[in-house]
């Protein structure tokens, strides 16, 4: 089972600096040519508005040749419901699976918040006002999530935006895991494989017998406060361009797994035009002790 994986895109012109179209075409092109089964992201694919710009953008990714899944983003819901984007993006429901190569891919939604009195779905940026209380999985979803890997005939690997693994990964992680891990008990292999995107870390971790891939932007990293290496020219094309540090190349990878054996091919870029956060004066590591890297790192691994 083989499928091209990249996560955080964020395709949205005129506001980022990124590869767009053109990454996309070279997904497509790299799926072929490494005969793979599905191609997949862990969110951010855009920050999609209801204009024909992205609808194309979106139904060129849909109805690619090769089966492709969404996984949704928070940004992916700034400027629309999480209705609107399941329907735009072509999801039978917010959180899903489907069974594929003698394995089940769930996609996990870690895209609600809570309010103090429920679990609110994002809808339009609402997110922006809850920074403590967002990237919730809702008892729902987990009930759903537990049954799913319980139900399944095959080795189960799940996708997110946020991490179910990192200490600022989903607030309600804890009890991800420990459904993960019960469902380990029971049956071995019961989930060989947890993908996130959302930190824009490139890492693997080996946790309780089941693989935590930190998949690595496709395209930049956000560095908030406005630095000033990047030429005025550029940064006035782009509304975030100052806010972020850019990649020279979209980074993906080729996932096959065999068995229980997960192979990773990654790949290297650059900083484009050298600009990392060393220079411009900002901390090198996240609150999980990563690194900002403009690469994927390749791995072989077996889980026994």
């Amino acid at each position: 089972m083989k499928f091209l994986l990249f996560a955080d895109l964020h395709y949205a012109p005129g506001m980022f600096k990124t590869f767009g179209r053109d990454a996309l075409r070279l997904f497509q092109k790299r799926a072929k040519e490494k005969n793979c089964d599905m191609i997949i992201h862990c969110g951010d694919l855009c920050h999609p508005k209801m204009n024909s710009d992205f609808i194309e953008f979106i139904n060129a990714y849909n109805n690619f040749e090769i089966p492709s899944y969404n996984c949704m983003g928070n940004h992916d819901m700034d400027f629309c419901s999480t209705e609107e984007i399941v329907k735009l993006y072509n999801m039978p429901n917010d959180y899903y699976y489907f069974d594929k190569g003698g394995y089940r891919f769930i996609v996990t939604n870690t895209s609600y918040f809570y309010d103090g009195t429920d679990y609110v779905k994002y809808d339009k940026g609402n997110y922006f006002a809850f920074p403590d209380t967002r990237e919730f999985m809702p008892p729902c979803e987990l009930e759903w999530l537990k049954n799913a890997i319980e139900t399944s005939d095959y080795p189960c690997i799940l996708f997110s935006h946020a991490s179910f693994e990192r200490c600022d990964g989903l607030i309600n992680r804890d009890e991800v895991l420990k459904i993960i891990d019960n469902a380990n008990k029971k049956k071995k292999h019961s989930v060989l494989m947890c993908i996130n995107g959302h930190h824009h870390r490139d890492n693997i971790r080996i946790l309780n017998n089941v693989i935590y891939y930190d998949m690595n932007s496709a395209s930049t990293d956000w560095v908030g406060k406005p630095h000033d290496k990047y030429p005025a020219e550029e940064c006035a094309q782009y509304e975030f361009l100052a806010n972020t540090l850019c990649f020279n190349d979209p980074l993906h990878a080729i996932v096959t797994i065999d068995g229980t054996t997960v192979t990773i091919e990654g790949m290297q870029s650059s900083m484009y035009l050298g600009v990392d956060r060393k220079l411009i004066g900002r901390p090198e590591y996240d609150a999980a002790g990563r690194p900002v890297t403009p690469y994927v790192t390749s791995a072989k691994i077996t889980i026994g």
